[in-house]
């Protein structure tokens, strides 16, 4: 789960590490309200990278240009994501530095990274970062600490106490301004891992980062990830979900919005899961089932249930398994029925690229 920058900075602040002062506006009339000097940054807030780059930052020197940089970010979208607050902050001038903590899963450690240079395109920076290896056993020591700038020791010590108490997957300041001694983080960007939340009573539970057909598949029990693309996929368990779109991209198809529908024995769950595929609006939707748990002619119920009360795009489905007999013959002409996963595949890409 991503946090807003709003968030993030909260959690340090209860950590000890110091933020600008700053006001959540979500309002415009709130701005008039904001008790602090010009010139102000204004910082759209949205859970994406790139907003700087996108226009989403942005420095304000009296009331009137805060309010029309308010309405222009109260107008935009940031990589698909509409922006709904803003945070207005002092403006602050100092050495800008990059300080994170994330996992690394190839080596099973914690990996600390820290630059003198920060801000927009830090990825970038090839020999400046400094990479620190963290066993996650033996914890953070002294040593690793001395390989960075004094002013930063501190925040790193408290980053890393974040990093572990909140199972975070990401603890990142970008920038880090350095400033007369001390340390201050312009900007936060954390990510927690979503199968500790159970841990965290104290942690917002929004499904932050998810669209609103993500979330209403989630409220129903659907796993469900809507991306770019004009081909449906529904399918039942992780591993053939991902074969099904592995062989979409063999034949060119653009695999979009797929949906594992797991284990069910109920029709109404799979109109529900059709229900969320359409909306995605895909070309056609490719139906890749095998029958064990959940049986091929409970498929084929759920795919007339929704296909005589709604319109449809073309349907091509690959169903095997229990009852395939009986799900073939229910279908007849509702759907574009194969045999093979290789040609489902190539006719979903066909009827996707017209």
């Amino acid at each position: 789960m991503k946090l807003f920058e709003y968030q993030g900075k909260e959690i340090f602040k209860q950590y000890g590490i110091e933020v600008p002062r700053g006001f959540l506006v979500g309002e415009r009339n709130d701005i008039k309200k904001i008790d602090m000097p010009f010139p102000w940054v204004m910082k759209a807030q949205v859970l994406v990278g790139g907003r700087r780059k996108a226009g989403g930052v942005k420095f304000a020197r009296d009331i009137e240009e805060a309010e029309k940089i308010f309405d222009e970010f109260m107008g935009m979208e940031i990589r698909g994501e509409k922006v709904k607050k803003v945070l207005v902050e002092k403006k602050m001038e100092g050495r800008e530095s990059y300080l994170s903590i994330f996992l690394d899963r190839n080596r099973r450690k914690y990996l600390m990274m820290f630059s003198l240079e920060g801000g927009v395109d830090v990825e970038s920076m090839k020999g400046k970062i400094k990479k620190i290896y963290i066993d996650p056993l033996s914890g953070l020591q002294q040593y690793h600490l001395r390989r960075l700038d004094k002013e930063a020791r501190d925040v790193a010590r408290k980053m890393y106490k974040i990093f572990t108490e909140k199972d975070c997957e990401l603890v990142e300041i970008n920038p880090l301004l350095m400033s007369g001694g001390d340390a201050i983080a312009l900007d936060s960007k954390i990510i927690i891992d979503s199968n500790a939340l159970y841990r965290h009573p104290e942690l917002p539970k929004e499904n932050f980062g998810l669209t609103p057909l993500e979330r209403e598949a989630k409220e129903k029990g659907i796993s469900f990830v809507q991306l770019d693309g004009n081909i449906g996929v529904i399918a039942n368990g992780a591993g053939l979900t991902m074969v099904t779109l592995d062989a979409l991209h063999e034949f060119g198809g653009r695999g979009g919005a797929f949906l594992d529908l797991g284990g069910t024995d109920d029709p109404e769950k799979v109109k529900q899961a059709l229900e969320i595929i359409v909306k995605a609006k895909p070309r056609v939707v490719l139906i890749n089932m095998f029958g064990s748990i959940t049986k091929c002619d409970t498929v084929a119920k759920g795919i007339i249930k929704f296909m005589e009360e709604n319109e449809t795009p073309d349907i091509v489905a690959r169903i095997k398994g229990i009852n395939e007999d009986v799900a073939r013959e229910m279908l007849g002409n509702y759907v574009i029925a194969v045999d093979s996963l290789r040609e489902a595949a190539k006719k979903a890409s066909e009827v996707g690229g017209r």
